[in-house]
């Protein structure tokens, strides 16, 4: 498989249990081969502006967003290819562009914002770093990750992610793999990559398991965390239990309905302001 630079593609995602898992893989051995670099760890490293922007847009869930990361596959040395990733998201289509660099000249060029190289898609990163002032590291997410290919087609690809972590402190790729849960550990995330149609064993498959389609974001949900634990307000990693109930509590709390207009005041609270400017208050309500 090449390492490829330019995507566009649907992705869906589906939360299940190791065991769900486990089921999936054994029917997918007949249409699938697994990623030939094996199972590996992912380093994701979220740049946003002090105000959250980026993430708090995206979560309003506009026909439009777009998040800028940096990439590497293991713990980074200065001198490990990592990837600057700039993830597009237009009516449900995604549109992923990504450059390799050294993390020496990555941590270089966030603070300079001169490329290593001329490409068009550095000109769209440029671009994005200009758009949107202060840019900094903000989360840092990690995660074990299976990958696989249609063995007919490799634009069809499926992943399975598991020990989901995320920090906003030392964030930095060389640091290590730790933090704290996003899910829990008997959770697994897989996602499904597709340039056209889900093929029809695949949706056979998810109903006879009873496994939905679900809307799932590591960054957003760590971002939920973040916000939580500013307020004193306990937010546990998603189950299969209240991965709903916590849904629905976040819907009815000003965390939810105000996040679009979202500030932080010197205090350390929070200020909501939904559409009609009406101020909601920084109290948590999740009963």
């Amino acid at each position: 498989m090449s390492n490829q630079m330019i995507f566009k593609r649907y992705e869906l995602k589906f939360m299940m249990t190791k065991a769900q898992r486990d089921q999936v893989l054994q029917v997918m051995k007949t249409y699938m081969d697994p990623d030939p670099h094996g199972k590996s760890t992912i380093q994701s490293l979220y740049f946003d502006t002090p105000e959250f922007l980026l993430v708090r847009r995206s979560m309003e869930k506009p026909l439009y967003k777009e998040k800028l990361r940096l990439r590497s596959y293991g713990v980074a040395t200065e001198d490990t290819e990592v990837f600057m990733e700039l993830k597009k998201k237009y009516d449900s289509v995604v549109y992923k562009r990504r450059e390799g660099m050294t993390e020496r000249e990555a941590g270089s060029y966030i603070q300079t914002h001169v490329s290593p190289r001329e490409s068009q898609i550095f000109k769209e990163i440029d671009y994005t770093l200009e758009q949107y002032k202060g840019l900094k590291p903000a989360v840092l997410l990690s995660y074990d990750r299976e990958a696989y290919y249609a063995k007919d087609d490799h634009d069809f690809r499926m992943t399975f992610d598991e020990n989901i972590l995320w920090r906003d402190y030392d964030v930095d790729l060389k640091k290590g793999i730790y933090g704290t849960n996003v899910i829990d550990s008997n959770l697994v995330l897989m996602e499904v990559k597709v340039a056209a149609a889900i093929p029809l064993w695949l949706v056979r498959l998810m109903n006879e398991l009873g496994i939905s389609k679900t809307s799932f974001s590591k960054y957003g949900t760590a971002y939920q965390a973040i916000l939580a634990r500013d307020a004193g307000v306990e937010f546990a990693p998603v189950t299969m239990e209240n991965r709903y109930v916590q849904e629905a509590r976040l819907r009815r709390s000003p965390l939810y309905t105000g996040i679009g207009n979202q500030k932080r005041t010197n205090t350390g609270n929070y200020d909501f302001t939904n559409q009609n400017e009406e101020k909601l208050g920084g109290n948590f309500n999740y009963a």
